[in-house]
């Protein structure tokens, strides 16, 4: 970058993270989150601006525009303030601590993150989004209270601190002598209040996918066979299929619907929900084997592959929601446009993606109407009017997007944030392998592979300490928080449930131990969120509650529960065992924040079966059984003998034998996975 073409830079020209990089020519004098820049903050006894977003945020960069490239707004920041810069999916702990600050403060919380802090990094005052105006007054204010009323300013920040402290407290409970089946049921019936039967989802706009509670609610209903909740999975899958929020020319999901509809989204695009997605869609076909569903996972791994996917294997963080200045410019279409790519079929097209009433969204800058494209469950009404076969529709679609993509990568792309975060690259790796297990594509198990070397060979150092980030300019150079490690542990067990090679169940183990020794509270049973105690944070946080991705604590349980199991390690189901009794008081009140902890207990009231698969033909066997849904199993395997104690004593040269175990007790082997299945089912 040529610092000459402009008239500011200041000290984020030095870091690798594209949203920091976003903001370097800014005139406000940003500084990283540094040990030097908190210690000028102490030795100038200046308060600190904490400003924290990510690249693909819509309302950071509008605050950008209007403020931080405001001349006179940056200069009453630089000569009253330290400004720092964060993004907050680099240091999520930092995140963490003053998103806490600012629900606290204001009820509620978002990006961009803005919060004063006294030099001492303590917060006194924040918010989120702010006019130009607004955030003008509001500093001019601040300057006052912290010149003339100090002593108010810390005895407040003094309180807000011990708040903060207590945002994710969680008591350490006793362990039941056995945990209950109808804790589920009460708060699988207390939750039904909040859902949206007509349109799906949960509640109204702004609607999020909230794969993390969908997910657990398919296993619920497939193993109390509940056929109320499952219809109302599959219409909410089809609906936000359906809607806007999913990319119907080039695959993937945008973060969530400005509407309760699914039919205007959020256009940024993250890697975290599409991985996610791309499990939960993948394990819903399982289920039920709907060409939605699969259409869908193909779709969204084409996009990944194509836009999010680097050459070493690793996965790209974020799409921008904006390009050229205004959001969902690359995505949306006007009528004109549209009749020249489609051509003769074009009134097929548009009653087939909406282009009318329903599919409108705003007119542009010169009055032009512009369309989101998106679809109803009506394509018999359209074989009908229109008197055309579903396999033609079907073909004619496919031309269509493929027509559609090729004149939108005509288009100025949306940014791309090109970081690896660890985390999210092991939430893609798993989603790679469900959809493997799924559809029984081996290109799924190479992409998968191809990742979790390279994570292993690159970002996992000095005996089980992984990385957080990567980036295009640098190696890692952040330490791995909790969601780091939960999130590769439970893609490595995937991985070798996929593959039966111990290789990576040994990766898995390895991390395992780490964590255990590094980030475990004694005193509650639960893990920190970073390891060790940082001098740069105010407090040490334990990251408790599911939102739209689960839990670093709540994957950590139902991790513990399998790799226990597979391992004979009963020290592993024991802590598991106390993080789920930690959280079930909590549980029945607060589902949605606790429906990763409730797969858990799923696996506790309900049979629990090991399948061990022994043979030459052990793999094919595997995706036999694995291409059902059975929520309620983990399949391990060998084509020879092994030193797992599952496997023990199992492997017989010549045959190919399936072992239903439960509680470590096995039945008698067969060779039929179906035989298995159905037994498993039956329970």
């Amino acid at each position: 970058m040529n610092n000459q073409q402009h008239d500011h830079t200041n000290a984020l020209i030095h870091e690798s993270s594209p949203y920091l990089l976003q903001h370097a020519h800014n005139p406000v004098n940003w500084v990283p989150w540094t040990e030097a820049s908190l210690k000028q903050a102490q030795d100038e006894n200046k308060p600190i601006i904490l400003s924290i977003g990510y690249s693909a945020c819509h309302w950071c960069h509008v605050m950008e525009h209007e403020s931080f490239e405001n001349n006179d707004i940056a200069s009453f920041m630089n000569e009253h303030f330290i400004c720092i810069k964060v993004d907050r999916e680099e240091r999520p702990d930092i995140d963490q601590i003053y998103m806490s600050a600012v629900q606290l403060m204001t009820g509620h919380g978002g990006w961009p993150l803005n919060c004063i802090l006294l030099p001492d990094k303590r917060p006194f005052w924040g918010g989120t989004y702010f006019p130009a105006d607004a955030w003008q007054k509001n500093l001019i204010e601040i300057v006052k209270l912290f010149n003339n009323n100090l002593p108010q300013v810390e005895e407040y920040a003094e309180k807000l601190a011990a708040g903060i402290a207590g945002t994710d407290l969680i008591p350490k409970q006793s362990i039941p002598d056995n945990f209950s089946i109808q804790t589920l049921h009460n708060m699988v019936e207390n939750w039904q209040n909040d859902f949206d039967y007509d349109s799906g989802g949960f509640g109204s706009a702004p609607k999020f996918p909230m794969p993390v509670s969908l997910s657990f609610l398919l296993e619920y209903s497939s193993l109390t066979q509940n056929s109320k909740i499952q219809e109302f999975i599959f219409s909410t899958l089809h609906n936000i299929a359906n809607g806007g929020i999913y990319d119907h020319v080039g695959g993937g999901f945008a973060r969530y619907s400005t509407d309760k509809i699914w039919k205007v989204p959020h256009f940024e695009k993250m890697l975290y929900d599409n991985a996610q997605l791309v499990s939960l869609y993948s394990h819903a076909f399982s289920l039920k084997q709907d060409p939605v569903f699969k259409s869908v996972v193909m779709q969204t791994l084409q996009f990944i592959e194509r836009e999010m996917t680097a050459p070493t294997g690793l996965f790209f963080s974020g799409l921008d929601a904006d390009s050229e200045g205004e959001e969902g410019k690359y995505y949306i279409w006007d009528q004109d446009e549209l009749e020249s790519i489609i051509g003769p079929d074009y009134e097929l097209f548009s009653s087939f993606y909406n282009v009318n009433e329903y599919g409108y969204w705003q007119d542009n800058s010169d009055g032009i109407r512009q369309y989101i494209l998106l679809r109803r469950d009506n394509d018999a009404d359209i074989i009908k009017e229109f008197n055309i076969d579903k396999d033609s529709l079907q073909k004619k679609a496919a031309e269509w997007q493929s027509l559609l993509l090729e004149e939108r990568e005509n288009r100025i792309r949306p940014g791309l944030d090109n970081k690896h975060l660890v985390s999210w690259n092991g939430l893609m790796c798993k989603g790679y392998l469900d959809a493997y297990f799924a559809f029984n594509d081996d290109l799924y198990l190479e992409r998968a592979l191809k990742n979790a070397t390279y994570v292993m060979d690159h970002c996992l150092v000095d005996d089980g300490k992984l990385m957080h980030t990567f980036s295009k300019n640098s190696n890692g150079t952040i330490d791995g928080f909790l969601e780091d490690y939960a999130a590769w542990i439970a893609a490595l067990i995937r991985l070798y449930e996929a593959t039966f090679d111990e290789r990576w169940l040994q990766y898995a183990g390895q991390l395992t131990k780490y964590v255990t020794k590094n980030f475990f509270d004694n005193t509650t049973g639960m893990f920190y969120f970073t390891e060790g105690v940082s001098q740069e944070l105010i407090v040490r946080k334990t990251e408790v509650f599911d939102t739209v991705m689960p839990s670093s604590n709540s994957i950590m349980a139902n991790n513990l529960f399998v790799l226990g199991t597979i391992l004979d390690d009963d020290s592993y189901i024991n802590m598991s065992k106390q993080i789920l009794s930690n959280s079930i008081v909590q549980m029945e009140k607060f589902s949605s924040a606790f429906s990763n902890y409730a797969s858990l207990l799923l696996k506790f009231t309900y049979p629990f079966y090991e399948i061990a698969i022994t043979g030459a033909a052990a793999h094919s066997l595997n995706l036999d059984i694995s291409k059902t849904y059975l929520p309620n199993k983990i399949i391990i395997g060998a084509t020879s003998s092994s030193t797992l104690e599952l496997l023990a004593g199992k492997f017989e040269e010549g045959q190919n034998l399936i072992y239903v175990c439960k509680d470590k007790v096995c039945d008698l082997p067969t060779a039929d996975p179906y035989k298995v299945i159905e037994q498993i089912q039956s329970t």
